[in-house]
């Protein structure tokens, strides 16, 4: 199973859970999409897929500029990972594909 989809999702950050809608869209090995929170939106770049995982990178620029590194894993319509926020450390984001 691709993990391509829209995921509700719940990142696990040191300002509290963060709710966003997670758009991921594969082409090949190449992924692509958006992270959409109450923050904003963040263009998902340098994705790569493997199989039903993909790793992505995010420029965040709200509440601070911070590259954020994303690994994760789609099993069924369960989507589970991490997001590496440099300083910060790992932060768990958890979600659901919709529809």
């Amino acid at each position: 199973m691709s993990v391509a989809g829209v995921y509700d999702c719940v990142t696990k950050s040191p300002m509290g859970d963060q709710a966003s809608v997670l758009t991921l869209e594969v082409d090949g090995d190449t992924v692509t999409g958006t992270n959409a929170g109450a923050q904003g939106s963040l263009e998902v770049e340098d994705g790569k897929a493997d199989g039903n995982s993909a790793t992505w990178t995010m420029n965040m620029t709200v509440p601070m500029p911070m590259k954020l590194t994303a690994n994760v894993t789609v099993d069924g319509d369960a989507l589970t990972g991490s997001i590496n926020a440099g300083a910060f450390g790992d932060m768990a984001i958890s979600g659901t594909r919709q529809g």
